[in-house]
């Protein structure tokens, strides 16, 4: 299947069968790409970053760990990452709000906007407005600290891709982050660059589904 691009600044949402996979490119190296995903019998299931964080015990994830949902299932598992492993699961998805925040006065694109767009475009409607997206490809760093985080441009090079297993039927979305004011874009000139994803049916790492984080308990005394 051939890729299938993503406009600068706008966005694009796909359906995936479990066990299928989406590989989603950055091909100038220098673009943030926000990322949802629900469960396409429930839309009011939903990939939740903070369901995921206690999942995987993780701040971002790395090969082999599941994005989870708000019901506690696993949605999506990355299997592939040949960028730097640089993603963001901390920061909200830019909006009007965020905008206004910046100064802008007119309308902006954004990714809550671009989300809503695309899934309209399958003709579906998410159940609720979702600001914790995956930023995939986005650097933020967490500082010595350990508290504050500090926002730097995207480090991945042209053409590096992460590829994410379905791990039931999904409808997945994607945008382009619009952001041109917060310098996250790569290259310095912070300008909003197309992306490009491609469903696959195989040819990817099947990895199974990461298993939740338990505590380790301590046996009797003695």
């Amino acid at each position: 299947m051939a890729l299938t691009t993503i406009p600068a600044r706008h966005g694009k949402a796909l359906r995936l069968r479990r066990n299928q996979a989406v590989k989603l490119v950055n091909v100038h190296g220098t673009q943030v790409v926000d990322c949802w995903a629900w469960n396409a019998a429930d839309m009011h299931e939903h990939m939740s970053m903070e369901a995921t964080r206690v999942w995987n015990q993780r701040l971002n994830p790395e090969v082999g760990d599941s994005f989870v949902t708000n019901f506690r299932n696993p949605i999506l598992t990355l299997v592939e990452d040949t960028s730097p492993g640089v993603h963001d699961t901390f920061m909200a998805a830019c909006d009007c709000q965020r905008y206004a925040r910046l100064g802008v006065t007119e309308y902006h694109r954004n990714c809550l906007d671009n989300m809503y767009e695309a899934v309209r475009d399958l003709g579906l409607e998410p159940a609720q407005p979702i600001l914790a997206s995956f930023n995939v490809f986005m650097n933020i760093a967490v500082q010595a600290d350990g508290r504050t985080l500090a926002t730097k441009p995207t480090v991945t090079r042209p053409g590096d891709y992460i590829t994410l297993k379905a791990e039931m039927d999904c409808v997945v979305a994607f945008s382009a982050c619009p952001q041109d004011i917060v310098s996250i874009q790569g290259q310095g000139d912070n300008t909003p660059k197309d992306a490009a994803f491609e469903v696959l049916d195989s040819g990817f790492p099947d990895l199974p589904p990461s298993s939740t984080w338990v505590p380790v308990t301590k046996g009797p005394q003695g």
